[in-house]
Parts: structure tokens; sequence; C-alpha cells
């Protein structure tokens, strides 16, 4: 008898999900549920302040999505953060559409004109790209900065009878006993962790998916990728719609919170873009945990030291060079390198199966 054919073969089984991911997941139920109730006792300082941490990590997450996936390397997302905010007041102060109905609607008609401006940046490569990117969204800026029934280059203001119709104020105003708006605080605090929640999901999705395969090939080694028949252009075009449709949501949910827009702070880069990239930097690029750990310590740098002035920005930029010299995979790089250790698990890995095999 033939000893190959006797002896047993081993089998094997694609696995993703990981022990620590496991627990992971379990955490952070716990920890939404704890996030869905805290403003029910927390102050209105403590909200606002998480409303602020939720929508910059889901704005993380998009870029990170974009660049460290993609690898589409764009300075221009405030195009569709400010897209998403001015579409929220036009549709909200001229169409009189609900404010909270206006937000998806802002994300469907970020997402149609993501295609035309796509059809433009997608012929420039590396650094033309982001510089490219960079310009279509001063365009975007001038262009409404000339849009006069939204207030032209000076913006302007959601009326109190915009700001008061979100649903859910007045049943919280009877509930907590609170102002209308403390009301509209929380209101835009469980929509903006809804929000969040829904980027993260949408992410990790997209990241188990088919098209997650293709993107980490394109990650690894783009002509690799192509000569292995995955479909580059269409791959990249997706994913630059998906996360304009994201991006204008959360723009759209900014500027409900914030009441007021203008050219200026809609398209800044550097509210909207320069500040996201310090995140995912010094988080990990091209990993989910990257930029949660990134968003985290930027809301406590910005929370406790912004107060220091230029100083404040000096130190983010020393920080940013510092964990690119010593850290070029950033912070979470570091720690799943030495610890061996995966939250948002995506990758696939082929296991032995538990089971003795066949003969």
């Amino acid at each position: 008898m033939d000893d190959n054919a006797a002896r047993p073969t081993q089998a094997f089984r694609i696995e993703t999900a990981s022990r620590a991911s496991r627990a992971a997941a379990a955490a952070a139920c716990i920890v939404l549920l704890v996030l869905v109730l805290l403003p029910l006792v927390a102050g209105r300082n403590l909200v606002q302040d998480l409303i602020f941490l939720f929508y910059m990590l889901a704005l993380a997450q998009c870029w990170n999505l974009l660049a460290g996936y993609a690898g589409l390397i764009s300075v221009g997302q405030q195009a569709f953060v400010g897209l998403g905010g001015y579409l929220l007041f036009a549709l909200t102060l001229l169409g009189g559409v609900n404010p909270l109905l206006a937000i998806p609607i802002a994300g469907v008609v970020s997402a149609l004109f993501a295609f035309p401006t796509a059809l433009i940046v997608f012929r420039l490569r590396g650094a033309y790209f982001a510089i490219g990117s960079w310009v279509v969204a001063e365009v975007y800026r001038l262009v409404f900065a000339q849009f006069k029934p939204l207030g032209g280059g000076t913006g302007t203001s959601l009326t109190p009878a915009v700001t008061s119709s979100v649903p859910g104020i007045e049943s919280i105003k009877a509930l907590l006993d609170l102002r209308t708006p403390a009301a509209r605080d929380i209101v835009s605090y469980w929509v903006a962790l809804a929000l969040m929640t829904a980027t993260l999901g949408f992410v990790y999705l997209v990241l188990r998916s088919r098209r997650g395969l293709a993107l980490g090939a394109i990650r690894d080694h783009e002509a690799a990728a192509s000569g292995l028949g995955v479909d580059v252009y269409r791959i990249k075009l997706a994913v630059y719609v998906a996360t304009a449709a994201v991006t204008g949501m959360i723009g759209a949910l900014i500027y409900l919170q914030k009441a007021r827009i203008s050219p200026d702070a809609a398209f800044s880069v550097l509210d909207w873009t320069a500040y996201v990239i310090f995140i995912v930097v010094i988080g990990g690029i091209g990993t989910m945990e990257g930029p949660v750990i990134g968003a985290i310590i930027f809301y406590l740098m910005q929370r406790y030291l912004a107060d220091f002035g230029a100083w404040y920005l000096i130190l983010l930029g020393t920080l940013a060079i510092l964990i690119m010299l010593f850290a070029p995979k950033g912070l979470w790089g570091l720690l799943s390198e030495r610890y061996d250790v995966t939250l948002f698990s995506t990758r696939r890995r082929l296991v032995v199966d538990g089971k003795n095999g066949r003969a």
C-alpha cells in the first residue's frame, strides 16, 4: 500500500475573526450602549466634545479608506464637507426639507458631484492628484462664495424655525427638562454617534468583501493587482464616490450642529483635511484601529492644549514628524507588530482545521 495514499491529508480553512477581535466586538457593544445613554447624565460641554470626536473619527475613517487602501492621497476632502454643509442649508432654508432628512439627501448629491470630480482628478497621479483635489475644493469654495441666496462670501445661519424643527427635540425637552439648544445638542449627538458607527461598519464590511480583497491588492502593489485582473479604475472610483457620500453626510451634520456656515469655514483645508490626515498618520494608515487611536489623541490634545495657540500647532506638527520618523506605521502599527493583536480583523488567514483531516 502506498504510504502517501494512507497518510491523512490536513484540512485547512479561511479564518478572519480572532480571539482578540471577538473580545473587541463584545467590548465595542458595551461601549456603544454606554455612549447611547451618556447624554442622559452628561453635561452639555461633554456632549459637544463627543460630537466633535465622532465626526472627526468618521472623517478619518473615510480618508483612511481612500488613501490607506485605494492609494488616493487626497488633500481636497473638504470639498465634500463643505458641499454637504451647503446642501443642508439649501435644502432646509430654500427647500423646506426636514433637517434630518436633508442629511442623507446631502450624501446622495455629494456622491453625484463626485463622479464629474473624479473624471478630472483621476487623470492625475501621485502628488499631482493631491494638488488637483485641493484645487477642486478651492473651485467649490469660490462657486459657493458667489451664491447669494446662501449668504455669498460671508455665509449665513440656520433660522430658529429650522434648528427647532429637528425631530426629537420636543420629546427630549419634556423628558429631561432642558432648553432647546441643549436638547438639539443631544439629538445631534445621537445622529453623530449613529453616523460614526455606520461609517465604521461600512468600512469594515467593505474590507471584508471581495472589493476589500481588491483594495488590499491595490494597496500592496497596484500594477500586480491590475495584472491579476483587478479593475483598479473602477474600484478606486467606487471608493471615491462612496467616501464622498459619507463625507457629505458628515458635513451636513457638522453644520446642522454649528447652525452657521461660510465658504472659508466649510471648505477649510486645515479643519477638514489637515487634521484628518494628522489623525490617520499618528494612529496608523491602512488600519481601522489607527484612526480610532489617532482621533482620541487629537481630541485630548485639542481639549487640553488648544489654548496655547501657535505652540499647540507646533506640537501637533512635531508629534506627526516624530511618528513618521520612528513609527512610520503609526502608533497602532507599532503596537500591532509588537504584540500581534488585531481588533478589527479584516485579513484572511489560512489555518489548520481542528478536525483530523481525511484519509
